[in-house]
């Protein structure tokens, strides 16, 4: 067996678990392959006896691996993702960081929950993606023009709000007045645009969500659409300029850009513990339904 392991960070906190995570599979004779910029941080941090290997970049990886560990919070598994992109690899989320929405396993269970795995105790849940192309030179999205949660298009440099024109398979939306839009995948449902008031939708469902971000059109409410929409944003403003975002991801692109967006060609898979579902996630990390009377 080959495993994968990315972390974007390494505190006094984690080190045990990643150590114990190490210990489990270096027992297994299970073959390791290591970040490299996770690695450095490793072999700063604490001496390990082991040399693993590494890759750096998502040329060096291929669809031998059979797992792919992500180390940290829900963050870190939305960089995993632009490390697996079309591969499949399976990724494991070990929570060492605080909420863990998409990163479920416990870090206080990392024993335990490897077994499970190994022993092939698990499900896969396929995670939808968005793309986005512009008229603009690509590289502006540095190589990856996907995103796992979420694309937003927001204001720069100025405290004015942006129009957002918006188009659904060439007919006219509407025209958004407001901070920014968010454009988010069912995964991405419960992040940034729940914050601003959109709905949960769970995992594999076949849409996606317009949510407006602080919008001065009054009757302006988040829309959830099919995923197999062609979704055509241009921003306008008093500013040049405005951002996009892919995740955590920001590129910088001019006003009355030709910003298209569509579901991505690929998916990405997602291990669930027996036991462990959105619905379970839903009311124990976002309190869904806590109510005294319950």
């Amino acid at each position: 067996m080959k495993i994968g392991i990315y972390g974007q960070f390494y505190h006094q906190e984690a080190a045990r678990y990643v150590q114990e995570l190490l210990d489990i599979l270096d027992k297994k004779k299970i073959e390791v392959i290591i970040e490299k910029n996770f690695l450095d941080l490793i072999h700063e941090h604490d001496a390990i006896d082991k040399n693993y290997r590494h890759f750096s970049t998502f040329e060096e990886l291929d669809t031998s691996y059979d797992l792919f560990f992500s180390i940290g919070g829900d963050g870190t598994i939305l960089k995993t993702a632009t490390y697996i992109r079309d591969l499949n690899i399976p990724i494991v989320g070990i929570n060492t960081g605080r909420l863990g929405f998409l990163a479920t396993i416990k870090k206080q269970e990392i024993a335990t929950s490897i077994e499970k795995i190994l022993a092939g105790n698990y499900t896969l849940s396929q995670r939808s993606l968005l793309q986005v192309t512009t008229g603009q030179d690509t590289t502006v999205f540095e190589g990856i023009n996907f995103a796992l949660n979420e694309i937003v298009v927001s204001r720069k440099n100025t405290t004015s709000m942006i129009s957002i024109s918006t188009h659904l398979n060439g007919e006219s939306l509407t025209n958004y007045w407001a901070d920014g839009l968010i454009v988010s995948t069912p995964t991405g449902s419960t992040g940034y645009s729940l914050s601003c008031g959109g709905p949960v939708i769970t995992p594999l469902t076949s849409s996606l969500i317009l949510t407006p971000i602080a919008p001065h059109n009054l009757n302006a409410r988040p829309l959830v659409i099919p995923d197999s929409t062609t979704i055509t944003l241009k921003v306008s403003g008093r500013e040049k300029q405005h951002l996009i975002s892919l995740d955590s991801r920001i590129a910088t692109l001019e006003n009355e850009t030709i910003i298209t967006l569509k579901k991505a060609p690929f998916t990405i898979s997602l291990i669930n513990l027996e036991g462990e579902s959105f619905l379970k996630t839903l009311r124990e990390k976002l309190l869904w339904g806590e109510d005294k009377r319950n």
